[in-house]
């Protein structure tokens, strides 16, 4: 029998998990303010216990666990082993004891029933193989009148600073194809009402959705060479080069450098991004 996730757990253990450990720093930057927008929505409070979905390297986790203090519990669940060592690292850093880590997919997981108050993610839900049964799943281990709140990517095209690594690479080799639709990806919950759809199936209701467009700081304080380098090993672009030689990597490298130089402002490329911050609540 296949596991569930199966391709996705290969991908972010062996693939893209190791990479965002190596620049957690440079994507917490990057992505943070729009996951502090959606903690902000989820309101958590003091005391209550939180499920982390697709963790990753932590940061959400750890502000999910200031904000309900040591009377309340966080639980990070991820598939990628090395993002969860590093997401233990950190917390135990930040002094929480009350925030744990653990790897596991919370489509399947057995969860028990009323086990939290607030289900969050950042950028984590876009990735199961089975969307309806996972919400499914993170509904049944929440309580009484429990909430939801995620963040999730709007159209690829509304997200340019996913795009143009991604022409630049492509003028130099062919770009993976683009997952089937409704298959696992970062920009697989693109349509608001098919997501809407997707938690309503799932059981949710008081679904709610708004848009979250934000000029994103990418590669703070670095140059812009560091920082193309860095955006050449991510995404679409970082899965058409992993097997390029040495030439085609630095004629990418030059092509983008090029064509990002115009974002470049004060220290950080500025970028125009796209997101949809859902909430949604369990009955009771």
């Amino acid at each position: 029998m296949t596991q569930p996730n199966a391709e996705q757990t290969e991908y972010w253990n062996v693939l893209s998990g190791p990479k965002w450990v190596e620049f957690a720093d440079m994507i917490d930057s990057q992505i943070a303010p729009i996951g502090l927008r959606a903690i902000d929505a989820a309101g958590a409070r003091e005391g209550e216990r939180v499920l982390d979905v697709g963790c990753g390297c932590g940061q959400t986790s750890i502000e999910l666990g200031r904000r309900v203090g040591s009377e309340g519990e966080v639980l990070g669940v991820d598939l990628s082993g090395p993002m969860l060592e590093d997401a233990r690292r950190r917390a135990a850093e930040a002094g929480h004891g009350h925030v744990r880590f653990e790897r596991d997919d919370a489509q399947v997981r057995a969860f028990e029933s009323g086990a939290f108050d607030l289900a969050f993610s950042r950028f984590g839900v876009m990735f199961f193989e089975d969307s309806v049964a996972a919400f499914a799943n993170i509904r049944g281990a929440m309580a009484g009148g429990g909430r939801l709140t995620f963040v999730c990517w709007q159209e690829i095209g509304r997200n340019p600073w996913m795009v143009v690594p991604a022409m630049s690479a492509a003028k130099h080799v062919e770009l993976p194809p683009r997952p089937s639709e409704g298959g696992p990806g970062p920009f697989a919950f693109a349509d608001e009402q098919y997501v809407a759809g997707l938690l309503e199936q799932a059981g949710w209701g008081s679904v709610e959705h708004e848009s979250i467009e934000v000029d994103m700081g990418i590669g703070e304080g670095r140059d812009l060479e560091e920082t193309v380098s860095f955006l050449l090993q991510m995404g679409p672009a970082g899965a058409a080069l992993r097997e390029a030689g040495d030439e085609i990597r630095a004629a990418a490298q030059e092509t983008a450098l090029a064509d990002l130089a115009p974002f470049f402002v004060e220290g950080a490329l500025r970028m125009p991004s796209a997101a949809w911050l859902f909430t949604a609540r369990t009955s009771g």
